[in-house]
């Protein structure tokens, strides 16, 4: 069965054609190690894993490389300012490689906890700081670098064309819109292969340009092609990388070897907050330890990520996260039914269904759409174990471990809470309804919902 990419590159979906007929070659855009992740950038990490396990369902196997960016990146994509590790440093009072360390294991962490797989190749750019010297010198010796007082730039004005996946016309922008702090630079759109460091800088490597350290983007291009060949089939990263970082790989490769690095590129877009942008200043940055600590299982972040496809903008409520963790029980309870269940159902049931679900994962990882057939399992009315090992079958696309029970964390129901609850039995006591349903309002105003039961009151987060 075919499988179709959507194509930044060309900016259509096509049919994929793998430049090996058995193995599939990825390369993805790993973090920059400075900080904690993200859930928007796990929800990248999980549209990549999900690339990966559908790739291998239609029986190709995989070499993949992530990197770890933990020198180089400024806080500016434009060559402007400080690097992000040395500014993390400094602010924790540690040493870049403790800060780096320190956020990888965070990282490798998460990826854990979703269930997401780590990609056979992992790659740190300090411990390929000799491939991205030898990277730069060639670029300089085939005339697509010059030298300045203070780095070794790429001259845009040498390559065909610039850019190439963001439809970007620099004409009609602004001359310093990106970056124009170094007048020796012919272009403003020139970005930094190399940068002279400062005599106190902590970060530095020998070079025939004195004491200096990596750009962002060289890492990229230099570990992308010492472990998967100057060209490979499929770059993965988030949507914001695709008018800078991904433009400069691309750039960088066509001067070195004349080749685009891969013949696909997918970009996972963002993630939204209550249907606006994720923020310091909005107090709206949620990590992983975030979801945990209000009691979500991890795996229901992973589902909820399939409720939209990975080329569309995702809105995270705690209502969508609340009502996704109903879905994982019914799932994994629906898989539980059909496992001990006694049907016959024939094969040809199963095949129709199974057929549905690969036809939607090979549209463009169309994840919305291949749950509809898992839900179609879960409602069939014959329980039977041939349905729950195609659910098993699914599951090694979704990732959701559905041979376990979810886990649940028992939460601490705040004081004011339990007094309110307290005040309300009191009030019912007294048969005083009005006061009773009033703090009742209160409550579900501040979040929490309570059932009456014979066994007693229940309290639970809305």
């Amino acid at each position: 069965m075919d499988i179709y990419f959507y194509n930044t590159l060309t900016k259509k979906k096509e049919v994929f054609k793998p430049i090996d007929e058995k193995q599939v070659k990825i390369y993805s855009c790993g973090p920059t190690v400075y900080k904690d992740a993200t859930i928007g950038n796990m929800r990248t990490n999980i549209f990549q894993d999900v690339l990966r396990r559908v790739l291998r369902y239609n029986g190709y196997t995989l070499k993949h490389a992530m990197n770890i960016t933990d020198v180089g990146h400024l806080v500016s994509d434009g060559d402007e300012g400080e690097d992000k590790m040395l500014k993390s440093a400094r602010e924790e009072k540690k040493t870049p490689m403790e800060i780096a360390n320190y956020y990888t294991n965070l990282f490798f962490q998460d990826l854990e906890l979703l269930n997401i797989e780590t990609p056979e190749i992992v790659c740190k750019a300090t411990d390929h700081i000799k491939e991205m010297l030898a990277y730069v010198q060639k670029l300089v010796e085939k005339g697509y670098a010059y030298e300045t007082s203070t780095a070794i730039y790429f001259d845009i004005a040498k390559l065909d064309q610039y850019p190439i996946l963001s439809n970007l016309n620099l004409r009609e922008q602004k001359a310093g819109a990106r970056v124009d702090v170094d007048l020796e630079k012919r272009s403003p759109y020139d970005f930094a292969l190399w940068i002279k460091a400062p005599k106190n800088h902590l970060m530095k490597w020998d070079s025939p340009w004195g004491p200096s350290y990596p750009g962002w983007h060289i890492e990229c291009s230099a570990m992308g092609q010492k472990y998967l060949g100057e060209q490979f089939d499929i770059h993965t990263g988030g949507i914001d990388l695709i008018p800078t970082h991904h433009e400069n790989e691309i750039a960088q490769s066509k001067g070195n070897c004349g080749k685009i690095p891969a013949n696909y590129w997918m970009h996972g877009e963002y993630l939204l907050i209550n249907g606006g942008k994720m923020s310091k200043s909005l107090g709206n940055v949620y990590l992983m330890k975030d979801l945990i600590e209000k009691g979500y299982d991890p795996l229901v972040y992973r589902l909820f990520s399939y409720s939209c496809h990975y080329k569309n903008k995702l809105n995270f409520t705690w209502e969508g996260m609340q009502a996704t963790t109903k879905s994982l029980e019914r799932l994994k309870n629906g898989y539980q039914l059909h496992l001990l269940g006694k049907d016959e159902v024939e094969d040809r049931e199963i095949q129709e269904v199974e057929t549905r679900f690969h036809q939607a994962i090979n549209d463009d990882l169309n994840m919305p759409l291949a749950l509809g057939a898992v839900w179609e399992v879960i409602k069939q009315e014959k329980k039977s174990p041939k349905w729950a090992d195609l659910l098993v079958k699914f599951d090694t696309v979704l990732g959701l471990k559905i041979k376990e029970p979810i886990q649940k964390k028992e939460e601490e129901i705040p004081q004011e809470i339990l007094d309110l609850v307290k005040q309300r039995k009191q009030a019912r006591e007294n048969k005083d309804w009005t006061k009773s349903d009033e703090l009742r309002d209160l409550i579900q105003n501040k979040g929490y919902d309570i059932k009456d039961t014979k066994e007693g009151i229940e309290i639970h987060r809305c």
